[in-house]
């Protein structure tokens, strides 16, 4: 078998595994749709409400990568600077730590409310909020460990800390920068689902559960659930594929 072959029949079998599995769970326990929805159950409504999935799927994609995209420009400014200066990557650290660590569910309301009405800006915010403190760790990580003779032979010709960063430091921390971002990927697609949810205002994937859990149409949530692991998994081969073009010297061959 050629490597591409294995690196595309693995991940198809194993979610038809998966899939598989779910489907015989249900079915041995003799589990009613209210309480945990089949994969048979999924099709239905998916058929039923494919122009709104189609639709709903589409805003929560787009605002999801707008706020990924700020996270990486932001997350990758704030490493910067940290790596750099050991004063401001003590100083930083413990606020990011304590920022990530309040959960993001209690931040939703708050951010609705300041900025009411604004519902494209208020998702976009959370999904950016929530997935930016692993790529500035990364890139913090990533330079703060950058052997200090590099940056003397480049300071000493001239070169600025942005050249350094742009020359040495960014090739060298791009398997790390990676690494971060497939976890932010994740982490972008549960800030913009959040504020869905928790601030309803009529779009995107969240809005499509919402309905579910109202009208107690318990196949359409699960349905929303599964579109949203299938654009998680979407964006991440991306990530993957834009690694493989960058960071491709990294991979270890494997036997």
């Amino acid at each position: 078998m050629t490597d591409t072959a294995r690196k595309i029949l693995a991940p198809v079998i194993t979610i038809l595994l998966v899939i598989g599995l779910w489907e015989w769970a249900v079915w041995y326990n003799d589990l009613p749709n209210y309480r945990m929805a089949s994969p048979s159950d999924l099709i239905p409504a998916f058929t039923r409400y494919w122009d709104l999935f189609l639709i709903k799927s589409w805003e929560t994609l787009w605002r999801t990568v707008v706020g990924l995209g700020l996270a990486v420009v932001v997350g990758t400014l704030i490493g910067m600077v940290m790596g750099f200066s050991r004063v401001a990557r003590e100083g930083l650290y413990p606020i990011l730590v304590g920022f990530n660590a309040i959960p993001k569910a209690t931040v939703v309301p708050i951010v609705a409310l300041i900025f009411v009405g604004q519902h494209d800006f208020n998702t976009i915010l959370i999904a950016f909020m929530i997935s930016f403190f692993p790529i500035a760790v990364s890139v913090s990580i990533g330079l703060s460990t950058l052997e200090p003779e590099y940056r003397d032979i480049l300071r000493s010709l001239g070169a600025s800390n942005f050249t350094i960063f742009w020359k040495i430091a960014l090739p060298k921390t791009l398997p790390e920068f990676f690494g971060a971002l497939k976890v932010a990927v994740t982490l972008a697609f549960i800030g913009t689902n959040l504020m869905e949810i928790v601030s309803p205002h009529g779009r995107g994937l969240g809005d499509l559960f919402d309905s579910g859990r109202i009208s107690a149409d318990y196949p359409l949530m699960f349905a929303v659930l599964f579109a949203l692991a299938a654009l998680g998994i979407l964006l991440y081969y991306i990530v993957v594929f834009l690694e493989k073009i960058f960071a491709g010297w990294a991979e270890r061959p494997q036997s």
